[in-house]
């Protein structure tokens, strides 16, 4: 056992790297460690890595670049790249920054203690082989007391042309049913309000678990998961992500606004408006099927809140192309797009194509894009305005220590004045007064509904 030994960790990308992290982190406590918030001071640094954009990549350099120096200096601290990074380059991380002393991929999170046993016997490892996850026994160090992560299938089986996340991240495991209503029983009990159920590809959910139902089916989808966990004594709220239009069915949203629970929140990557690029980055819908998802959405559940990722300069978009996305985004109307220039990855078949664009075309699409979700999201919150919204409340404004931050049903980011110590994880009645573009601010019309 390590005595009062420092450790941390600065995770970069999704969702899944933060739970991640989480595990990683409830994993060196256990060992003795304690978390502090300064890289510099910590014995063991960690950094959970992405690769999704090259930006994300080379950020993860400069930070290492800084603690190789900080070893020469301290032989003891040791320094680890786990993440998708780390499962992409392997060994090649090793000759780049030799200073480090554990390369891990994805998969091996939940071994990072047997991990450590090696480095601290004298090795250099790296795991970045193919397993079989483990099912999740270990007790994460979650960042937030209100709302938590649960992991429901971990892996990709797609194989989009410019997502490197498949060969990182390995094929698609499922968890059981039983087990993820176990995790989230146990948070539950301990007083988590919100659970995000997640996946890179959630709607995949159960197609590798054994079972069959009498018409067909596969037995254990995320519909049947969502009515499998919903009575679960506590929770208050259920969000999931991510999902994908190929899988998305009308079962799931008639699912979705049928059970109190789930949350009136979607978010549907799309990528593109136009079908000759969705082809050609094999994401298997066309904008068409894409745009009667959302009309379903809506005839069911008029007041969800939509938000999607996009991607503008892929390898031979021409300006129609790019303005069919436009025009898409022009249609639906959406609360929120997370928006990227196209970054070839290694690995990917898009990366080796020769119509890639300049990154002055890249960035000129990027702004305009940007410009229309922002004035986009912006109309989308003036429906919220003198509305009266159900708050979660999840942690002090710290920009404003006389308010107190939450979200609303539809994933709104909301302040109003309150004192954390009595409203975190309480359920607020709060009549909207100011709406910005991503943002809201209101006043409670009492302390808390439960």
């Amino acid at each position: 056992m390590l005595d009062r030994r420092r450790y941390h960790i600065t995770t970069f990308g999704c969702q899944m790297n933060k739970a991640d992290s989480e595990r990683m982190a409830g994993i060196l406590e256990v060992m003795g460690y304690e978390w502090t918030e300064e890289a510099l001071d910590a014995d063991l640094v960690l950094y959970n890595t992405c690769s999704i954009r090259d930006s994300a990549e080379q950020k993860v350099y400069s930070h290492l670049g800084r603690q190789a120096a900080r070893k020469h200096e301290n032989p003891n601290l040791t320094l680890i790249v786990a993440g998708c990074v780390a499962q992409q380059e392997g060994e090649t991380l090793l000759r780049r920054v030799p200073e480090l002393d554990l390369v891990m991929g994805p998969q091996h999170a939940n071994r990072l203690e047997d991990l450590l046993e090696q480095v601290f016997s004298g090795n250099q490892v790296v795991a970045t082989e193919p397993i079989h996850i483990v099912e999740d026994i270990t007790k994460p160090r979650r960042d937030s007391r209100v709302s938590a992560w649960v992991n429901v299938i971990y892996g990709c089986n797609e194989r989009c042309t410019y997502c490197v996340v498949p060969n990182v991240r390995g094929v698609e495991q499922s968890r059981t049913p039983d087990a993820i209503r176990a995790e989230m029983e146990e948070l539950g009990r301990q007083g988590y309000k919100e659970i995000t159920l997640l996946g890179q590809n959630i709607d995949a959910y159960g197609r590798d678990l054994p079972g069959a139902t009498p018409e067909g089916r596969h037995k254990h989808t995320l519909t049947d998961l969502l009515y499998h966990v919903h009575d679960i004594a506590g929770i208050d709220r259920i969000r999931f992500a991510t999902s994908h239009p190929r899988y998305f069915t009308e079962r799931l949203i008639r699912a979705c606004a049928e059970l109190p629970k789930v949350c009136e929140h979607f978010h549907i990557p799309f990528q593109s408006g136009d079908n000759d690029l969705l082809k050609a980055m094999a994401r298997g819908y066309t904008h068409e099927k894409y745009r009667r998802i959302i009309a379903t959405i809506r005839d069911l559940m008029p007041d969800a809140s939509i938000s999607a990722d996009a991607i503008v300069g892929f390898p031979g978009e021409t300006e129609a192309q790019f303005e069919n996305t436009i025009k898409l985004i022009e249609d639906i109307g959406f609360d929120l797009i997370n928006t990227a220039a196209y970054s070839p990855r290694p690995g990917t078949p898009a990366a080796l194509w020769d119509n890639q664009l300049t990154e002055d075309v890249k960035k000129d699409r990027l702004q305009r894009i940007n410009h229309l979700v922002s004035t986009q999201a912006s109309e989308r919150s003036q429906r919220y305005r003198d509305r009266v919204e159900e708050i979660l409340v999840e942690d002090q404004n710290l920009k404003d220590p006389t308010q107190v931050m939450g979200r609303t049903r539809g994933n709104r980011l909301t302040f109003f004045a309150g004192d954390i110590n009595q409203l975190r994880g309480k359920l607020v009645k709060v009549k909207i007064t100011e709406v910005r573009s991503f943002s809201l601010t209101g006043e409670p019309l009492v302390t808390a509904c439960l």
